[in-house]
């Protein structure tokens, strides 16, 4: 049976590649992507369809979600929108976009979409997680007492966002269980993506900047061979919910080491706090 699919930031790179892999897979695809122009392509490309928002602004987050709920039910969602930028920018709602993209976007959506998931199970909510939270790790434990707690290193301010969603990714596995929503997290590893081609050594917590050639090595990786782990997470039937994939598919618990009782606290708290604001 054709299966009802979702996959945010889907118009290029590993989202594109995602959503057409499962197109393949006999998925009825719908890519949610901010440019028209890219999103038409996409859909024509994998016989899919293009709906457009801006993810990063909250508000068409919130719109995008009671849209797509009413076209429900929905047997997959897949939260592919993020990334990691050298310079700060603010979101339209003044957020650090780190912070919005890798973690707010995502949860508003999923949220939005929960009623409509249940009504499709079995069903399953894959978000893309990143060993960024490693970078982040390297300035010591996370602390999420603010949006932005000090300097900006963009590889290691995605990290912090990436490990906030991961303990909102784990909280809601647990909340789901046995509703026949299964909730799951994939680290497609690097690749080589358009918003990896725009980094620079910046991006880098002072103690990687030595790696920068061989993370510029690394991020060669064709997309294709990223996208299987997410993949993987979204279609294998033998997964039990909760389970996080590493880039080579295979059950980890090296990017959820971090996720102490506090931590997952601290990060529940501030996010409740800014989407309050």
């Amino acid at each position: 049976m054709t299966q009802k699919a979702i996959v945010t930031a889907g118009t290029r790179g590993l989202g594109f590649e995602v959503a057409r892999q499962l197109a393949r897979l006999d998925h009825d695809v719908v890519i949610v992507g901010r440019d028209p122009e890219h999103g038409a392509a996409a859909a024509r490309a994998i016989g899919g369809r293009f709906v457009q928002a801006d993810l990063s602004v909250l508000a068409e987050v919130r719109a995008l979600g009671e849209r797509l709920a009413a076209e429900g039910p929905w047997q997959l969602l897949v939260n592919n929108v993020g990334g990691m930028w050298s310079k700060r920018w603010e979101t339209a709602d003044g957020i650090e976009a780190s912070f919005a993209l890798n973690h707010l976007s995502p949860l508003v959506l999923t949220e939005a979409l929960l009623d409509s998931l249940r009504a499709g199970a079995p069903s399953r909510i894959v978000d893309v997680t990143s060993s960024s939270i490693q970078a982040a790790l390297t300035l010591g434990t996370p602390s999420y007492a603010e949006v932005e707690p000090g300097e900006y290193y963009g590889m290691a301010a995605s990290g912090r966002a990436k490990l906030a969603h991961l303990a909102y990714n784990r909280e809601l596995a647990e909340r789901l269980r046995g509703s026949g929503v299964a909730v799951h997290a994939a680290d497609p590893g690097p690749a080589a993506t358009p918003n990896a081609a725009e980094m620079t050594p910046e991006i880098l917590p002072p103690a990687l900047r030595p790696q920068w050639e061989q993370i510029r090595q690394a991020v060669r990786r064709p997309v294709a061979e990223a996208a299987r782990s997410v993949v993987l997470a979204a279609t294998e039937p033998s997964l039990a919910s909760g389970v996080v994939l590493d880039p080579e598919g295979k059950p980890s618990e090296e990017l959820t080491g971090a996720l102490t009782d506090d931590l997952v606290a601290a990060a529940g708290d501030l996010t409740e706090r800014v989407l309050k604001q």
